[in-house]
């Protein structure tokens, strides 16, 4: 697909988001504070740690899941609203890589400094789970974000519209890699 460029319609570059996201951070992370993002990061990073950390008992799962679902209330929003600044940015790969790796790296050392005086268990697996978690959920909402799923904004949907896509939304996503491969496979074969 060419994409027509325009005054009204400028390619967004990913150094145009960080230039943005740095020049006006109030306007870009706390205006718009992704609350769906956070409230899905807490349900989810809350119920990995419970997991990970329950084989040391149930108070250890519960601690871990409450100092996870804490952290994850409080700054996911943020973290939401970095990827809804790059939904638009080109090449979609580059923003796809920035994301993987600009919010991991702020997200995980707090996290691990929470944890650690919190005296989660299971530390070490559980922070490991959790980056293996975040370099997957980073793609999987930036993807989501790029089809109008999970933003808040002007073009926001309710949350239950958004949940209501997500079966499409995640056979998408799965069947991507396969679906590029078998376009590259037919596009040789016509050649």
């Amino acid at each position: 697909m060419v994409e027509i460029i325009t005054e009204q319609n400028k390619t967004i570059t990913v150094g145009d988001v960080l230039s943005d996201l740095v020049r006006h951070p109030v306007e870009n992370l706390v205006h718009r504070w992704n609350w769906k993002s956070a409230v899905m990061s807490a349900f989810f990073r809350g119920m990995l740690f419970f997991l990970t950390n329950v084989s040391a008992g149930l108070a250890a799962a519960l601690s871990a899941m409450s100092i996870e679902s804490a952290f994850y209330i409080s700054t996911a929003g943020f973290y939401g609203a970095i990827t809804q600044a790059f939904r638009r940015a080109h090449p979609a790969w580059a923003a796809m890589l920035t994301v993987m790796v600009l919010q991991p790296t702020l997200n995980h050392s707090l996290e691990l400094t929470l944890h650690w005086a919190g005296g989660t268990e299971k530390l070490a697996r559980s922070i490991t789970a959790s980056i293996c978690f975040s370099l997957l959920s980073a793609v999987f909402n930036l993807f989501a974000m790029r089809r109008g799923a999970m933003i808040v904004g002007e073009e926001r949907q309710s949350l239950l519209a958004d949940l209501r896509q997500m079966p499409f939304i995640i056979f998408d996503f799965v069947t991507a890699i396969p679906r590029a491969i078998w376009q590259v496979i037919i596009i040789n074969k016509l050649k």
